[in-house]
């Protein structure tokens, strides 16, 4: 078993209006990762907005979770940025801090091509000097990592998984016969986009990297475990439980729908960092329907006069 194997869970980063990390909600959301039995916790992906913090709110996010979960549940840390030296400092920073393994996407404000993402993430590969993860996420990097590049990358030390978007048309087997045929036997695949993970697990892939997982541990650890069983009857009940979420990701971003349920939890009431706005009042009773077909206990809402 490898750290980029099974389910990883990607929480939320807590912040305030000036991008400051509450480090007492992170520990909640990190604990409850860990008593899940989660696999691994991808602190500061997409869903922990890595984008909108600062190089010091970044470093201080990984000093709390290795505090809070360190050596209970592995840490694999986003470490993307702008510039090549500035996501080497960032993977040097986790690496110091005690993080596990290291997750980058090629941001980039210029678009890329495939020489310069390759020697980007050489150059940030050697400076973390741990295990790192191809992050392909073309939805907002608007880079797409071709089969080429994938194997190429593959070939280097310590590059050693890919975490993939959903296969074209759902053909999660042919690609992860295609890519296998061309990596390295110690070179993990997984999945994000939450509702195609149930046919990628069944498929084989190695790794489910879940946004849901990050509130919602159990039900997504359920899901996982019945598909990497092959009990394919289970998983299919077990995901037809998240189509309303599924559902809701899609309509508005798996982003703003996280942050509105830590709410429904009473877990954090946070706010999107701007531009990002929460997600519209007329969606949260599809929201609260949601968690109940999942069965996720929601407490009820606070009666106007004891609101604040």
């Amino acid at each position: 078993m490898t750290l980029f194997n099974g389910l990883s869970a990607f929480p939320l980063t807590p912040t305030d209006d000036e991008g400051r990390v509450d480090a007492e909600v992170l520990a909640r959301f990190l604990e409850r990762i860990h008593h899940a039995g989660a696999d691994s916790i991808g602190l500061l992906g997409s869903t922990g907005g890595y984008a909108y913090l600062t190089k010091e709110e970044r470093k201080r996010t990984v000093a709390v979770a290795v505090e809070c979960i360190g050596g209970k549940t592995p840490l694999v840390v986003g470490v993307g940025a702008l510039r090549t030296d500035e996501a080497q400092a960032l993977a040097r920073d986790a690496k110091a801090a005690g993080a596990d393994g290291l997750l980058l996407a090629p941001m980039s404000y210029v678009p890329l091509n495939e020489d310069e993402v390759f020697q980007h993430f050489v150059a940030v590969a050697e400076a973390g000097e741990l295990p790192l993860c191809i992050y392909n996420n073309p939805s907002t990097t608007r880079f797409t990592f071709s089969d080429a590049l994938i194997a190429r990358l593959s070939a280097v030390s310590n590059i050693v998984a890919v975490k993939m978007p959903l296969a074209a048309g759902g053909d999660y087997a042919g690609e992860l016969a295609r890519l296998r045929q061309i990596t390295p036997d110690r070179f993990t695949i997984g999945y994000s986009g939450d509702w195609g993970a149930a046919d990628a697990l069944l498929a084989g892939c190695d790794t489910w990297y879940s946004v849901a997982a990050g509130l919602l541990p159990g039900p997504a650890l359920a899901l996982t475990r019945a598909a990497r069983a092959g009990d394919i009857v289970e998983t299919a009940r077990l995901n037809k439980a998240f189509e309303p979420l599924w559902t809701l990701f899609k309509r508005y971003g798996s982003f703003r729908v996280m942050f509105a349920i830590a709410g429904f939890l009473d877990l954090a009431h946070l706010q999107p960092p701007r531009p990002v706005l929460p997600l519209p009042k007329d969606a949260e009773d599809d929201v609260r329907l949601a968690l109940d077909i999942l069965e996720i206990a929601v407490p009820p809402p606070l009666c106007p006069t004891a609101r604040t």
